[in-house]
């Protein structure tokens, strides 16, 4: 029922109540109309109080559902509210994981830099320069064809050597003079990056002297040049590549037959290597295969020699055996033609028994 309805009843109730009043006053008593009014409105009281509890109930019934929807609302807000306390604590977990993460990056970063500083040593950085030399070697040349520290009469060492045909050796250095190389790259201005060029470009020309004069002895067996290994492609290109004119460093170093190389042309360099001791070693195997033909053919003259010996020898045995058998065909056409007659001769010489 709607809150019109009800305003209606209770000014039904009240328009009744009036009449009640009127008919009273007029003095009538309690006739048949009044007790009519009265029982009408004793019906709208009772319809109303029903009215009113059903109102009532539906009332509380909305209620009771209201106070359920917003008892499940408040569960499920307090169950977001934990999944979202648990989200909000996973990623707090993972940030305290980023941060020791990042942390354990910066501790990198730290040991890295100090592995720079201590590369900064000359001589840590040549010998960095002869460990990746050397590994480039083992990678690709058998042990037999390869050297490191290989020491001369003069008591001067190379890095390495590679060894090919008849025992020629290849000198190769790795102590390649890097220093001014980096003031050069950490230079701020033109002029200052100008000056350490210059002073690099003297260091590398005093090594590629060196080079020359220290380890190309034909004498001892090594030939009329050497190879200086520059360990980074970088420096390679800023060195070698970057200057090519013909008062270039490169023009220097072919000039006292010194041949500069990188990690990649040295690769290529050792490849061509292995291609000609693979050619060496067909080469040697097709003369010990030349060998084993000439052998193999005095064996088989031999074998024909010996052959036609044999053939020799049956060929006589077979002609010896056809006279044979011709001698002993006459032989036995002999003997058959004897035998009848010295049959015959000797019945006639034996005497006539007597009776």
């Amino acid at each position: 029922m709607t809150t019109a309805t009800v305003l209606v009843l209770i000014l039904a109730i009240i328009i009744l109540a009036g009449l009640v009043v009127y008919f009273a006053r007029r003095g009538q008593g309690k006739g048949e109309g009044v007790m009519l009014l009265e029982q009408r409105l004793e019906n709208l009281n009772k319809t109303m109080l029903d009215q009113l509890n059903a109102i009532t109930k539906q009332v509380n019934d909305r209620l009771k559902e209201n106070m359920e929807a917003i008892q499940g609302s408040s569960k499920n807000v307090g169950e977001r509210l934990d999944n979202a306390s648990k989200v909000v604590g996973a990623l707090q977990h993972k940030l305290g994981e980023l941060g020791e993460a990042t942390k354990q990056v910066f501790m990198v970063g730290k040991d890295i830099s100090s592995l720079q500083e201590i590369l900064r040593a000359p001589k840590l950085r040549g010998g960095l320069g002869e460990l990746f030399l050397g590994d480039l070697l083992a990678q690709i040349l058998p042990p037999a064809h390869f050297k490191l520290q290989y020491r001369f009469k003069s008591g001067e060492a190379v890095d390495a050597i590679v060894k090919l045909r008849d025992d020629k050796l290849v000198p190769v250095d790795s102590k390649f003079p890097l220093e001014n190389f980096k003031k050069m790259l950490d230079a701020q201005d033109e002029e200052a990056r100008l000056a350490y060029r210059k002073q690099f470009i003297n260091d590398v020309k005093k090594h590629i002297d060196k080079i020359a004069k220290l380890y190309i002895l034909p004498d001892e067996g090594t030939f009329d040049f050497a190879l200086m290994y520059i360990p980074a492609e970088n420096v390679y290109y800023e060195t070698i590549i970057k200057g090519e004119d013909e008062h270039s460093l490169m023009h220097y170093a072919y000039d006292r037959r010194v041949i500069p190389v990188s990690p990649n042309t040295f690769y290529v360099y050792l490849q061509a290597i292995v291609l000609g001791m693979k050619g060496m070693q067909v080469e040697k195997s097709a003369g010990d295969i030349l060998k084993n033909l000439a052998r193999l053919t005095g064996d088989l003259e031999k074998f024909k020699g010996d052959f036609e010996l044999v053939g020799t020898h049956l060929t006589r045995a077979k002609n010896s055996y056809e006279d044979s058998i011709k001698r002993l065909d006459r032989f036995e056409g002999k003997l058959t033609l004897a035998a009848p007659q010295q049959l015959d001769s000797g019945r006639e010489d034996l005497p006539l028994p007597t009776v």
